[in-house]
């Protein structure tokens, strides 16, 4: 996996296995990789990657069966989008905005570029 530089390590990883859990690669109350293994696919230490599921324990979005492994919760995609849309909003849009705001591009143009985009994405389904 390569990493950014501007986020944390382990926050990115979170990333990677919330795009999994919408993408349904893990399912609700399906088992997730463990420590070890996940580390060994993202070539990191396991302590990177047992503080990612840390976090993800502490979203909800995953729990431990002791002796068992790391599942993922009940509603977990529903808190993922939930976390992921107040971070937008809160984080990314802000940015967004000023720079549509500095360059004078009109909202209108925002929206034909995403509807554009909404239809690239379905053939691309199909």
């Amino acid at each position: 996996m390569t990493f950014k530089e501007n986020k944390p390590i382990y926050l990115q990883i979170a990333d990677r296995i919330m795009d999994e859990i919408l993408q349904d690669v893990y399912e609700e109350g399906g088992r997730i990789l463990s420590v070890r293994e996940y580390a060994g696919i993202v070539e990191v230490n396991a302590n990177t990657v047992v503080r990612t599921y840390d976090y993800l324990q502490t979203q909800g979005i995953i729990y431990n069966k002791r002796g068992l492994g790391y599942f993922v919760a009940t509603e977990a995609a529903q808190k993922i989008i939930e976390l992921r849309k107040a971070t937008f909003l809160q984080q990314v849009l802000p940015d967004v905005f000023k720079e549509m705001y500095l360059l004078h591009i009109p909202m209108e143009t925002l929206s034909e570029l995403f509807e554009n985009y909404k239809k690239e994405r379905m053939k691309s389904q199909e």
